[in-house]
């Protein structure tokens, strides 16, 4: 299952994500990951959640930062819940690079019964129409 949260700057998106992550740690059996692009989350998180900032990784495109997401899953099989904060912020990925993505992680997350929960920065109303389906604030 893949979920996108949506919105614009300042509307709460990360603040949801964490709070999402902190619930879902206690009641999960698997593990869970939050990636952000930078460390300003890692401390609002509670320890059990492993976190990872892209800024310590040599991400440029988005098939750099998808190729880094399934190194994560062939290291953990336990993961249930990856959060991915701040899409867009990862170098060099656009709005219209979301389509193909989303539909790679979706078939990740089928594979591996991995839930994903991305948060986009930008309006309902400039998500493009074949990603609505994923909307989930």
């Amino acid at each position: 299952m893949v979920k996108l949260i949506t919105g614009g700057k300042g509307t709460g998106k990360t603040k949801k994500m964490i709070e999402m992550a902190n619930n879902l740690i206690d009641t999960e059996d698997g593990n869970v990951v939050f990636i952000d692009y930078n460390k300003k989350s890692m401390y609002d998180l509670k320890h059990k959640i492993r976190f990872v900032s892209l800024d310590e990784y040599p991400i440029k495109n988005i098939d750099n930062f998808f190729g880094f997401l399934c190194g994560i899953i062939s290291r953990d099989h336990d993961i249930e819940t990856i959060f991915i904060d701040r899409l867009l912020k990862i170098k060099n990925i656009e709005l219209n690079h979301l389509i193909p993505f989303i539909k790679e992680i979706e078939q990740l997350s089928q594979k591996f019964e991995i839930t994903f929960v991305t948060s986009v920065s930008c309006d309902l109303n400039e998500i493009p129409e074949e990603l609505k389906a994923y909307e989930c604030l």
